[in-house]
């Protein structure tokens, strides 16, 4: 106990990030069990600090762990430290731990203390055999916003506009906005290093960093999470370069299972375990037990900076898309439409395109829009694309 308190104290005097990531705001600090999931690398260390930090503890209070690094069980560890008078435990990356499930389901039933865990988001939390649902509130953290990207690399934060809002006032907004920074300059920054708050850790080494992330999630969290062998990982690493070459429109599940080398069956978990990882971001084809049940509509990578990593060859449409999922699946429903690109929330309409793209394809579509990339200020119902990336 001793070296974890010190460990901890180490922890707490490290300086704090005062920007707060979007989801924040939207945690219920009076739950005794809070879990926080999310991608590696997506800032979910800092966020559980800046947590801690709003309880206003003393450092004697409060004990900071991380799952890799602990001999006894958590429960043995809560059960000591609340008996030391502590009231607040963090613990990072629980998917290290054993039987975690057990473990915090003992501590919520049986230990005075309240919890903030981390986790992998590919945990199988609701196939658990222990059924923590009922006793701790889940929230998922994404990857940076455009948005968030300007608050944290320019000191420049700006609030969050509603889908609504940015329907109905683009112009005006992007006006004001423009009048702050020039937007299609720092929209580039975001699209080569602006997903993952370690930018600041230096950009140059930005690729390497969130390359060394990609193989941990596989290597590691999935072939742990899903026990799946070393070559069966090789196996997901080459789909994941498939679905980087692969144009949306043009998806083959059948190609897709012959070009990786399994079976469709197996595609599907693999798919899966892809999308819970936050890899990979799945458009209809909804999962039941792992198994999808019909076939996807369309498949991006999670977030637009992996296509720098994983694509030798870039498709302008599969950015633009990705990106314009990416921002929009935080807050609202997304699904492809008949016609235009995606219907959101079962009402709007949206044509993804470069800056020429016109209305053709949505023509006489009530509740359509344009979005366009490449362009700062958009008229009428052609909205910037870029504008999209300050929903969260």
């Amino acid at each position: 106990m001793q070296k974890l308190l010190e460990l901890s104290n180490l922890y707490f005097s490290l300086p704090t990030p005062k920007f707060k990531r979007y989801l924040f705001k939207e945690i219920d600090f009076q739950s005794k069990l809070i879990g926080i999931l999310g991608q590696r690398g997506v800032g979910k260390t800092t966020l559980i600090k800046q947590l801690a930090d709003s309880y206003d503890l003393p450092i004697s209070k409060m004990l900071y762990i991380s799952a890799d690094n602990i001999v006894n069980t958590l429960s043995e560890i809560a059960i000591k430290f609340s008996s030391f008078g502590g009231e607040l435990l963090i613990i990072d990356e629980i998917h290290k731990a054993e039987n975690f499930a057990l473990e915090l389901k003992t501590i919520y039933d049986f230990v005075n203390i309240k919890v903030i865990f981390s986790g992998s988001s590919a945990l199988e939390i609701e196939n658990s055999k222990v059924d923590l649902s009922r006793r701790a509130l889940f929230y998922e953290l994404g990857s940076l916003s455009f948005r968030e990207f300007i608050a944290i690399k320019y000191e420049l934060e700006l609030e969050a506009i509603s889908l609504e809002n940015i329907l109905n006032n683009h112009q005006e907004i992007a006006q004001m906005i423009k009048k702050e920074f020039k937007p299609l300059e720092y929209f580039n920054n975001y699209k080569l290093f602006g997903a993952y708050p370690f930018f600041t850790e230096g950009e140059k080494s930005y690729n390497l960093r969130l390359n060394e992330i990609i193989n941990i999630i596989l290597d590691s969290e999935v072939a742990t999470i899903y026990n799946v062998d070393s070559d069966k990982i090789n196996t997901i690493r080459k789909l994941l370069h498939l679905l980087c070459a692969c144009v949306p429109m043009e998806l083959n599940i059948q190609n897709l299972a012959k070009e990786s080398g399994i079976s469709r069956n197996t595609l599907y978990s693999y798919l899966y375990y892809l999308q819970k990882a936050n890899l990979i971001e799945i458009i209809g084809g909804d999962f039941k037990n792992k198994k999808l049940l019909n076939k996807p509509d369309k498949i991006y990578l999670e977030n637009i900076n992996l296509y720098n990593i994983l694509c030798d060859n870039q498709n302008s449409g599969s950015l633009r898309e990705s990106f314009f999922v990416s921002q929009l699946k935080q807050k609202y429903s997304v699904k492809c439409a008949h016609l235009g690109d995606f219907k959101v929330d079962n009402r709007y309409i949206f044509e993804v395109g470069g800056k020429n793209k016109d209305f053709k394809q949505i023509k006489d579509v009530s509740d359509s829009f344009v979005v366009a990339d490449d362009i700062e200020i958009g008229f009428g119902n052609k909205i910037p694309l870029w504008l999209f990336g300050f929903v969260y």
